[in-house]
């Protein structure tokens, strides 16, 4: 069964658990609406769609040609997320609240391994770094991918409808960019004579939409991309969520453990762990259109 992080967090007892998860889906929309599916071992082998079946209209008569998907296997392996968080005892005794206090380092912890899983979904890449899962730029192939210029250029609404059309079947569940191209979007829409729609999401957000399709601004979107001579360039990722498109993948969850009294040091320890990784199931449910400038 696939959960997003938000679902997961209103299934658990413990209430340090639920702060930490809480957390760490607040960090970003991505997280909010990414569904995780729960594996056995390492990781997960699949076949992953790479062209779809055809169809024909015939004639009574007729020779029927066969059509049949294609596949490639794939296999993702779950990466080890997480870090430790130490409390000092002398604050733990003196602190009027101690478990409030431990809630707040916990917190701190849950949004950088929340920092690292986004770093990691726009710009993983295990050949580099072996301890990462590949992100969206390095997932997304050629095929799906589509610039203004070899070096760049400035966006634009046609190029933002191709990069809509890219993605298959119907329309990408969202439009993933940062806020300096959010902002040139809106700034096309409105020299267009029209305004990016707006709606209220799930978690009580206003967020603006684009031809029905929500438009989620995410900090990790990076606006420091290089292409050809270009520098200084962003994208914008269309997205399909779920078994047929794009899912996290996890074992056991996010855990939060008490490591308990260090040997060393005045202090006890905690660990928020996190086995993940991210699998692509179809080649055409990601799309991105690469090389944007800032003007």
């Amino acid at each position: 069964m696939a959960l997003t992080k938000a679902e997961a967090a209103k299934l658990t007892n413990d209430l340090l658990l639920r702060g930490v998860i809480e957390t760490i889906v607040m960090e970003s929309p991505v997280l909010q609406r990414l569904p995780f599916m729960e594996v056995v071992g390492t990781g997960l082998t699949y076949n992953r769609e790479a062209t779809l079946p055809a169809a024909e209209f015939y004639d009574v008569g007729d020779t029927w040609t066969e059509s049949t998907p294609t596949f490639e296997q794939v296999t993702t392996g779950l990466k080890i997320l997480g870090g430790d968080a130490d409390i000092d005892h002398f604050l733990l005794q003196t602190y009027r609240d101690p478990n409030q206090l431990e809630a707040v380092v916990l917190q701190q912890k849950a949004k950088a391994v929340a920092h690292a899983f986004l770093q990691a979904f726009y710009r993983g890449n295990s050949v580099v770094n072996p301890k990462q899962f590949d992100g969206l730029r390095k997932l997304v192939p050629a095929s799906q991918t589509i610039q203004p210029g070899p070096n760049g250029g400035s966006l634009t609404l046609e190029l933002l409808d191709q990069l809509i059309d890219l993605v298959k079947p119907g329309k990408p569940d969202a439009l993933l960019m940062s806020k300096r191209t959010r902002r040139k979007l809106a700034q096309l829409r409105r020299s267009s004579g029209t305004v990016l729609e707006s709606e209220i999401d799930q978690f009580g957000q206003r967020i603006v939409t684009y031809d029905g399709i929500p438009v989620l601004v995410d900090d990790f979107v990076p606006d420091d991309e290089t292409l050809g001579s270009g520098t200084n360039l962003s994208s914008i990722y269309a997205v399909k969520f779920g078994p047929s498109g794009l899912m996290g993948l996890e074992n056991g969850g996010i855990t939060v453990e008490e490591v308990g009294a260090l040997e060393t040091k005045n202090a006890r320890r905690w660990r928020v762990r996190w086995y993940v990784g991210l699998a692509l199931f179809s080649t055409v449910a990601v799309a991105q259109l690469q090389g944007i400038t800032a003007n």
